[in-house]
């Protein structure tokens, strides 16, 4: 009869277990959203969505492979005879499975066919990407056919080669992946100095769910008195601490280095096809050029303008006066690519005033 500490610890850990399934999966709203509102996919890097979408089919198959299959099973309690349940539970499964359709869903995201968002031409797969990802797939095939050619009853023998190890090898699939897929995003924010378009509430929902997932696997495996809890899923036990190392790059990107960077969507792209942050026409009809500031103050005076706009009501009146003497600006016009600037700026600032007189000290 199970002690009431057996009870109390049991219960704790299925809690810990729903929650971080609830925080990783909440994990993969908030970037598609924004892509969603922004209608671009710009500062996100594709390599994320691509190589996530393969990395969760190998968890998926991994999860439901340790919960639903007998035969894996029977494997797993053969090779850790002092825990045969495997300390996978059905909350991995849903997540794993939740997770591929939202990774795909993100990735199709840069297909503007589908969803007619603006997307880079240089937002391109990258070749080790790429390699890893083929590479990943024969790997695989490669176990796969070790299990059929070296096992004395065709993988059935927990003692060799077996069908747990094509399982494994899907484990460790994900397990490189997850370390590589964080990768290019922490340098595409590096290169463009900048998270804008990025959605920082992933990662704070993603390093919940890492130390939650971390707790639950190292209660289940004290409370059972044998660590090959973890060593028998290495996958799980890597995965949160991987994902703690990288969300915490993420969030130190964000809040420290970063804070108060701009929208510089236009470092993506080739300067021909960058949008004039302000432009004013020149008398002729569908014809601009851009306004040219003086000197050291264009950079400030253009966050000046980016900020002080709301505090006038329009352009013109801002212009006339802080800036009458504003060179070839009668008024300014923002682009579009300005609009969008100024209405996130709108949404994330508190006091207008208090951050232009910080700015024009």
């Amino acid at each position: 009869m199970a002690t009431q500490l057996e009870i109390f610890v049991r219960a704790l850990s299925r809690l810990l277990g729903w929650i971080y399934t609830f925080c990783w999966s909440a994990s993969f709203y908030p970037q598609p959203i924004n892509n969603f509102r922004r209608r671009s996919t710009t500062g996100l890097a594709i390599d994320f969505p691509t190589i996530n979408v393969l990395g969760f089919v190998c968890y998926t198959i991994y999860t439901s492979a340790f919960l639903y299959s007998p035969v894996i099973r029977h494997q797993y309690a053969a090779r850790h005879p002092l825990a045969e349940d495997p300390t996978v539970r059905f909350n991995d499964f849903a997540f794993a499975l939740h997770a591929v359709v939202l990774s795909f869903i993100t990735y199709t995201q840069f297909w503007p066919f589908i969803w007619g968002f603006k997307v880079s031409r240089h937002q391109k797969v990258s070749k080790p990407v790429a390699g890893l990802f083929w590479g990943s797939i024969v790997g695989v095939t490669i176990v796969i056919f070790i299990v059929l050619g070296q096992s004395p009853n065709n993988g059935y023998d927990p003692y060799s080669w077996a069908w747990i190890d094509v399982i494994y090898a899907l484990s460790y699939v994900k397990l490189v992946i997850t370390i590589v897929k964080y990768v290019p995003q922490a340098w595409v924010n590096y290169k463009r100095k900048s998270t804008y378009g990025w959605s920082i509430g992933q990662i704070l929902f993603d390093l919940s769910g890492g130390v939650l997932s971390l707790a639950q696997l190292l209660l289940d495996s004290s409370f059972q008195d044998d660590w090959s809890g973890v060593t028998g899923n290495p996958i799980k036990f890597l995965l949160s601490n991987v994902t703690i190392f990288f969300d915490l790059i993420f969030v130190v990107q964000h809040y420290i280095l970063y804070r108060d960077a701009e929208d510089d969507s236009g470092k993506d792209r080739n300067p021909s096809d960058r949008t004039p942050l302000l432009s004013v026409s020149d008398g002729q009809p569908g014809r601009s050029q851009i306004c040219k500031l003086d000197g050291g103050q264009s950079k400030k005076t253009q966050r000046l303008l980016d900020l002080a706009t709301p505090l006038f009501g329009t352009r013109s009146m801002l212009t006339a006066t802080l800036f009458p003497g504003l060179p070839a600006c009668n008024p300014p016009v923002p682009g579009p690519r300005h609009l969008e600037i100024l209405a996130t700026k709108a949404r994330r600032q508190g006091s207008w005033a208090q951050r232009l007189k910080s700015i024009w000290r």
